[in-house]
Order: structure tokens, then sequence, then C-alpha cells
């Protein structure tokens, strides 16, 4: 089904191949069902298994080619390198990758022990390396490629609360900078999106009181929430070819908070 006509269509993600982590809700969602909408066949991966299928069956409903979902626990590297190879063998190749999973859970700085760091890089920061690696064969065989990588302005602000989640978040964008020269040879163009506050229906759940919110507006420029949608259609552009002398740089998308 084509994007709405008020928005870009981009014919260069038709057939594109296209692999999306953490895409069952929130922004990860909104971005399958974008690639979807114009023509990419996109496989996603998530734990959450009941908002996966189901956002698979709506956008097949709707006439698009229906995204494949894969359970994956993204914290296994074993299990994440599978379902790589799964969706390879699935789309052929992989001319998309767009690192999206991540988990933002509140803690202080007290709270960190040893464990806990490295259960939260292995959520926030290790996956986005090791399906880079793992999808870098089909990219350099195919001599091009095109990686969004999922960051934030949370270590810009800074944020508190978070400091874990905002360590990944920039270490997210030097990955993006290193591997923009390490791949930028063989084709493969690296960039990262830094979304401010997003108005997902998890956030709206945990965290969206009316005294954050008024905290939100008065930190932007823009005085508006910023939907996951609006992500996605950044995400759309970098990864077209309507992009392609653009590499190595990071984007923010925040309403003018930073």
């Amino acid at each position: 089904m084509p994007a709405p006509s008020q928005f870009a269509t981009y014919p260069s993600l038709r057939n594109r191949a296209v692999v999306v982590t953490g895409g069952a809700t929130g922004i990860g969602a909104s971005i399958v069902e974008h690639f979807a909408r114009q023509g990419a066949r996109v496989i996603f991966l998530d734990v959450q298994d009941v908002p996966a299928q189901a956002l698979a069956a709506s956008l097949a409903r709707d006439g698009c080619l229906a995204p494949v979902y894969l359970h994956c626990d993204l914290t296994d590297l074993s299990a994440l390198q599978e379902a790589a190879q799964q969706a390879i063998a699935v789309l052929g190749t992989v001319d998309v990758l767009v690192n999206n999973a991540a988990n933002d859970q509140r803690h202080t700085v007290e709270q960190v022990t040893p464990d806990y760091w490295d259960r939260s890089i292995a959520v926030n920061l290790r996956p986005q390396f090791f399906m880079i690696q793992a999808v870098l064969p089909a990219m350099r065989a195919a001599g091009r490629g095109a990686i969004i990588n999922m960051s934030s302005i949370s270590w810009m602000i800074p944020s508190t609360g978070v400091p874990l989640y905002a360590t990944a978040k920039a270490a997210i964008v030097g990955l993006t900078r290193t591997l923009a020269h390490e791949l930028g040879s063989a084709g493969i163009r690296v960039n990262a999106v830094l979304p401010g506050a997003i108005a997902t229906e998890k956030q709206k759940q945990l965290v969206y009181t009316p005294e954050y919110k008024a905290e939100i507006l008065a930190s932007q420029a823009l005085k508006c929430d910023i939907l996951p949608d609006d992500v996605a259609r950044l995400v759309l552009f970098l990864a077209a070819d309507d992009s392609a002398a653009i590499t190595n740089q990071s984007y923010i998308i925040d309403a003018g908070w930073v």
C-alpha cells in the first residue's frame, strides 16, 4: 500500500531488503510500517510476540507485503547471529539495517552493579555492533548498504535517571562515526538518528505525567508532541537512495530541544 500522499514515496526502497531490530512496538513498529508501505521486504526482530504478530497481520490486511517477524532475544549473541542468517536466507541479502532495539529502564547510580551494567550494555549497545557484523558479508557482496543506528539526545541534554542508557546512546554515535569510515569503501553508509522525547505508548504509560510533558514542551522550540511516525520518516530518507551521499552523520529529531 503506498505511503500517505502528503509524505514522500521513495522508489529506491521498493523491494529493498530491510531488517529492523525491536520492531514490535513504539518507534520500531512505526519504522516497520513505513518501510512496508514503501514496498520494502521487511524482517523485524523482537521478543514481544503478540504485538509483533498483530503488526504483521495489520499491514497484510492493508495490502502491504507482510513483514516477517522473527522472535529473537538480542542479548543472546548466538540467537542474534542465527536470526541474522535466517533474515539473509529469506531476503537474499540485507540492503538496510535499522538498529532500533533498546530499553531505557530508569536506574540510579547506586543501583548499578557489575551485572546490571553488563545487562544494560547487552541490550542497548552490544546488539548494534553484532547485528552490523552479522549482515556485513551480505552488504559487502552487494556493494551497498544503509545502516541506521538509533541513538538518543539523552546523553546530550543530559538526561538524569538513566546513566547507563545515556552512556550506551553516546557510544552509538561513536560507533556510527568509526564504522562509516570502516565501511565506506564497500559502498555502505552508516548514520545515526537521535530522537528526543517521543510520545510512544510506552512513554505515555510510564513517564508522561502532565508535569513531565510540561517540562518537555518548555525545553522544545516547537511546542508539540513528536510521534514515532516523525522518526520513521527520517529513517526512510536515510535508507533511500535520496541520501546516497550521506554517511557519518547524526540526525537529531527533538523539536529543537538540543
